[in-house]
């Protein structure tokens, strides 16, 4: 039995369906049942967990072959990183219960820095907690994910302008779908070689990496309107941020994060021992999202 959390999610629900397309029995676990129906039809056992109980984490968990764990961050907490702090230890202390035959976290590029880097230092602690579990340890270390610009399609497609917190807009970062990330999990958790060290460092990542112009100028050609990138001043950040809803400790997490992602320190660690690179590219994201809010030329014509 393959137990995936946050399976409702993008990448949860691409990993459950690979495992299931390869016939093996997977526990999806949600904390909402009326979420979980796509899941239950492609055959998935659904299961409710609170992720703030540990003995409800070790139910979902019992007669697992495998566990693949997201920690949510959780967003409309007035503490998101408390918060998160929080559900990480609740889920070691299960883990250390239960002792499942392996583990996949998945994680984010910059997670092996302890300071400075906002949000991702919640992935450092992440993966220095789950260094303490006994069962062996895949650590997935995504880059940021081409679904994200979902957040900003509405903006760009109604006025032509597609706000960036990166800069500048020419550099080049690392970004990845999330269903790669999410199919390379369900791999990871497949590969049974017993010669792996634990933890097992795995990163993904895109084979081209984009700049903010780059995704402008696809979006321009998707949806058939001039759309073009555009700065958000560093001063302009947290009132941005703040007007998008994200309470104030949430909004420097971000702040900080992309200062990070701008000096150049959210990036795939040097020497890692295993790098990988997904097939999906932006074109075929973005094309994807545009889709669905009817703003691809095609839908507009």
């Amino acid at each position: 039995m393959f137990v995936i959390f946050g399976a409702t999610g993008h990448v949860g629900r691409a990993s459950a369906a690979a495992l299931r397309r390869a016939g093996h029995p997977v526990r999806a676990v949600v904390r909402d049942a009326t979420q979980a129906d796509a899941l239950a039809a492609i055959g998935c056992e659904i299961a409710l967990a609170d992720l703030s109980d540990a003995n409800s984490i070790t139910r979902a968990i019992e007669g697992a072959h495998a566990v693949q764990w997201l920690c949510p961050v959780p967003q409309a907490h007035d503490d998101p990183a408390a918060e998160m702090r929080q559900i990480i230890d609740t889920g070691v202390a299960a883990f250390r219960t239960a002792a499942p035959p392996r583990i996949l976290a998945l994680s984010d590029y910059g997670a092996e820095h302890a300071h400075g880097t906002g949000i991702t230092t919640l992935f450092h602690y992440l993966e220095t907690r789950l260094r303490t579990v006994a069962s062996p340890l895949i650590l997935l270390r995504s880059a940021e994910h081409m679904q994200n610009w979902a957040r900003v399609l509405p903006v760009a497609l109604e006025r032509g302008v597609l706000p960036s917190l990166h800069d500048p807009l020419d550099k080049l970062f690392p970004t990845v779908a999330a269903q790669d990330v999410g199919e390379l999990a369900a791999q990871l958790l497949l590969d049974d070689e017993p010669s792996r060290t634990t933890p097992r460092v795995v990163s993904i990542e895109a084979r081209e990496r984009v700049s903010a112009l780059d995704v402008a100028r696809i979006l321009a050609e998707l949806s058939g309107r001039p759309i073009v990138a555009h700065r958000v001043a560093r001063h302009e950040w947290p009132a941005v941020l703040r007007g998008a809803g994200l309470g104030e400790r949430h909004t420097q997490l971000i702040v900080d994060l992309y200062d990070a992602h701008n000096a150049g320190r959210i990036d795939v660690e040097a020497n890692i021992s295993e790098r990988c690179f997904g097939a999906t590219t932006l074109q075929q994201v973005l094309g994807a999202l545009l889709s669905r809010v009817g703003g691809t030329e095609a839908a507009a014509s």
